[in-house]
């Protein structure tokens, strides 16, 4: 590029970007009456973007209206409010007017020295949710890509901290020749714990699955004696029935064996900030860390994980990074304390939408969550439906009998496109799951996706 490109763009600047909020406003204005997934031929029409690569570049304005008019068909309605296949959320218009922002200051939030407004409203924001949680003082962490990367934080914290208690350096020798580390998790346990176990070293296919209940709570019977060092993977939310593991006789026996305790709260962790549902994960706070995901529940834009650890030496002695233009003044900086080096300003956001919903509209946001999925269990049961889980929290199982059937009943709501919900098996039977968690849903949004379903059943 160049320098007599810039001037133009520079001249362009304001009307390109007045030209994508009209879009992006266009975009949601009708996003909740429009078919969820998108249609056959938008997706087709995506081949428009195929194109060889410009030798000069187009013009921006022909860019953003390509994006727009080929693009915006195509996306899936997941910030709309009858997108039920993931626990996705929808983006807050706060979140989504911090992104915009967010976005124009273009800031790397990895050291105070680069973008001071980012590390301060970063850390304000992890004291609030340590707060809202009700998880231990001095708790800190940081904000990083999403649950998987919340996981692979925490655990490798976990894994160097046990280590070091034996006397290895994990951090600078890694992990060849060092004491094997034994692993404990639900046999319920996330995919994302699993990938997570496998990035830090510790092996997907290692760890000691401990026996579940129906509702896929870890059992707290008969519990193993642990060799040391050891970490003990726990849950908050199970990804089908919603349920949470009994942390009170879990972190006792953990802690007594002298175990790691770190809790995977994808979304589950998000029901503490409630006063109704806090007893769901009652003990919850006595782990030794937690990932979360304020792109689930709270309802920011992508992506936005976040890793919790009650020990702040023990997450920065992993997270460290050390060269000599790396200037680190503050007591917390953010790169050393996540995976990442450069990164988006996530905790401004994160910031931005506690501080406009408050205490109370956090927990509204749960709760309002969890009562419109019990409303549609109680209409897919009144028309017949067998519903699987008792619908603890925010996430709904049914199934229509033969597999085959179900297979067929939710590809036949996935074509009619009033709402969108996925496959799973839950204990060993094909199912529906169905998980609310935006803010946009309304009770009128799932009687009519209750009617969906009903009728593809029917059909």
């Amino acid at each position: 590029m160049s320098d007599d490109v810039v001037p133009g763009m520079l001249a362009s600047r304001d009307a390109l970007l007045a030209a994508a909020a009209a879009r992006a406003r266009a975009y949601l204005a009708n996003i909740g009456e429009r078919r969820v997934p998108p249609t056959a031929a938008a997706v087709a029409a995506l081949d428009a973007f195929d194109v060889p690569l410009p030798e000069h570049g187009f013009d921006p304005h022909r860019t953003l209206a390509l994006l727009d008019d080929v693009g915006s068909p195509a996306t899936v309605a997941t910030t709309g409010p009858r997108y039920f296949g993931f626990v996705n959320g929808g983006a807050l218009p706060m979140a989504v007017a911090t992104s915009w922002l967010l976005a124009a200051w273009d800031q790397n939030a990895a050291l105070q020295v680069m973008s001071p407004v980012a590390a301060r409203l970063e850390a304000i924001a992890l004291d609030w949710l340590t707060e809202l949680f009700g998880l231990p003082a001095g708790a800190t962490g940081g904000f990083v890509t999403g649950a998987t990367m919340a996981n692979a934080t925490c655990l490798a914290a976990a894994r160097d901290s046990v280590l070091a208690a034996t006397g290895w350096d994990a951090a600078r020798f890694g992990l060849v020749g060092a004491p094997p580390i034994e692993v404990i998790t639900s046999a319920e346990s996330h995919t994302t714990v699993d990938k997570a176990l496998g990035l830090v070293g510790l092996g997907r296919g290692r760890a000691t699955r401990l026996d579940v209940d129906d509702a896929g709570r870890v059992r707290p019977t008969a519990l193993p004696s642990l060799r040391k060092p050891a970490i003990v993977c726990l849950q908050a939310g199970n990804v089908n029935s919603g349920a949470s593991d009994p942390f009170f006789p879990l972190v006792e026996w953990a802690h007594g064996e002298g175990a790691w305790i770190h809790v995977d709260g994808a979304f589950g962790l998000w029901a503490a900030s409630s006063p109704k549902l806090s007893a769901q994960v009652a003990g919850v706070e006595g782990a030794d860390s937690w990932a979360t995901d304020a792109h689930k529940w709270l309802n920011t834009t992508y992506d936005c994980g976040i890793a919790l650890v009650r020990d702040p030496d023990a997450l920065h002695s992993s997270m460290r990074a050390q060269a000599a233009y790396l200037v680190a003044k503050a007591a917390h900086e953010t790169m050393e304390f996540t995976p990442q080096s450069s990164q988006r300003a996530r905790g401004a956001e994160v910031w931005a939408v506690l501080a406009t919903l408050g205490r109370a509209g956090v927990a509204s946001l749960v709760e309002r969550s969890c009562a419109l999925a019990r409303r549609f269990a109680d209409g897919l049961a009144t028309s017949g439906v067998k519903v699987l889980n008792d619908v603890v929290l925010n996430q709904v199982v049914v199934d229509f009998g033969h597999p085959d059937r179900t297979n067929a009943v939710i590809a036949a709501v996935q074509a009619e496109g009033t709402c969108w919900c996925g496959p799973t098996t839950w204990q060993g039977r094909r199912a529906m799951r169905i998980s609310i968690s935006c803010w946009a849903t309304t009770e009128d949004d799932v009687d009519r996706s209750v009617a969906s379903v009903v009728r593809s059943a029917a059909r």
